[in-house]
């Protein structure tokens, strides 16, 4: 379980946090949803320590960090052990090819041996239809090859927390869909996952828990179905804008 309690961050004279307090339970599917600029990607990055907020305080487990005091190297580096992180953009290593991008992190990072990793990531490749792709670069793939091979390298990491930050903003919908298969499968097998999309049918056919943000405030957080059907005249207009 993960817990924020009152996280409050300014971008000058625009608050991206304002008193965000909520938790992302283990084993569920959590989207954050929400207008551009209403503090989604802020709050996602905020757990991995990528956007450190002025205040407020993170629990992860029985550890607990206090935005208002320095955060030192140490523990920063304890945190993220914990996530594994997708963005928007796939981030390869461009020199190296598929396998190999998947069994770095594992390698350098957590000291795997060569033989482990390699077992980890083919496995991961053979479950997700994939093998074929394992000696191609990153070149050679399709944008939603590489998104799908960015979750794989994320996954390779065996984190307790893997995070989307719209991971099919950038494909067109017909390899939109090949990411959304994998992350619909990791979602059946309860993996603990956070994301933020704009993607309507995928946040009702995934999500556990819905986190609705705007103006960096939280101004739903409940169940999907709870979301789906309320009756705040908000959220009705934010989903009417999203059906197109």
């Amino acid at each position: 379980m993960i817990t924020v309690n009152n996280l409050m961050q300014q971008y000058g004279d625009r608050r991206a946090l304002d008193q965000v307090s909520t938790d992302f339970p283990a084993g569920q599917t959590t989207v954050i949803l929400g207008p551009s600029g209403s503090g989604k990607s802020t709050l996602l990055r905020a757990l991995n320590l990528l956007s450190r907020p002025d205040a407020g305080t993170l629990t992860l487990g029985t550890q607990t960090i206090d935005f208002s005091h320095p955060i030192d190297q140490a523990t920063i580096l304890a945190v993220r052990q914990h996530f594994g992180m997708v963005f928007q953009e796939k981030a390869l290593f461009t020199h190296l090819n598929v396998l190999k991008n998947l069994t770095q992190g594992p390698i350098k990072v957590k000291g795997q041996s060569k033989a482990q990793a390699n077992q980890t990531a083919t496995a991961l490749l053979a479950q997700f239809d994939m093998s074929a792709l394992a000696t191609r670069y990153p070149y050679q793939l399709s944008g939603g090859q590489q998104q799908r091979v960015a979750i794989l390298r994320a996954l390779a990491m065996q984190p307790d927390y893997l995070l989307l930050d719209e991971p099919t903003s950038a494909l067109d919908p017909e390899l939109e869909a090949q990411v959304l298969r994998i992350l619909r499968d990791l979602a059946q097998q309860k993996k603990s996952l956070i994301i933020v999309t704009h993607n309507m049918a995928f946040a009702r056919a995934v999500a556990d828990k819905i986190i609705f943000m705007e103006h960096g405030r939280i101004d739903y957080d409940g169940s999907a179905a709870g979301f789906f059907n309320a009756k705040d005249p908000r959220i009705q207009r934010f989903l009417h804008a999203m059906t197109f």
